[in-house]
């Protein structure tokens, strides 16, 4: 009888032990769930990089607001074909397009003495400067 006890209370306490592991396994599983859930749904391609729009610069609207295009737009980069990789001068394999966020209006106003561009609007347009 003793051993008939013992091996039913070693039998109960391991169906417990897996009963609160599967219960903590559960809740694991459905914080996670939760967590990805709540994620935003970005386009990660595109990630850490807005909309070409007006941002207000910080640095120089001391006096007034003075407002700048920021953001990106349209960049890709592919091999460049057999046809137009003989008429190179000094051919390159990949070839590269790209938009850049550029004022379509702007005028020139004065802050602190120095002379600064005040955009009005922006677009996607040809890259004038290049970043390194």
């Amino acid at each position: 009888m003793k051993e008939e006890l013992s091996l039913n209370m070693v039998t109960t306490a391991t169906m417990m032990g897996s009963v609160k592991s599967t219960g903590l396994c559960l809740l694991l599983l459905s914080f996670l769930l939760y967590i990805a859930d709540s994620h935003p749904n970005n386009d990660l391609s595109n990630m850490g990089c807005e909309e070409c729009t007006l941002k207000r610069n910080t640095l120089f609207s001391v006096e007034r607001p003075l407002y700048q295009c920021m953001g990106c737009c349209f960049s890709r980069a592919y091999p460049t074909p057999l046809m137009a990789m003989k008429t190179m001068t000094i051919p390159k394999n990949i070839t590269s397009e790209a938009t850049c966020c550029v004022a379509k209006h702007s005028y020139e106003t004065e802050v602190f003495g120095i002379p600064v561009r005040n955009h009005t609007e922006c677009h996607c347009s040809t890259c004038y400067f290049h970043k390194i």
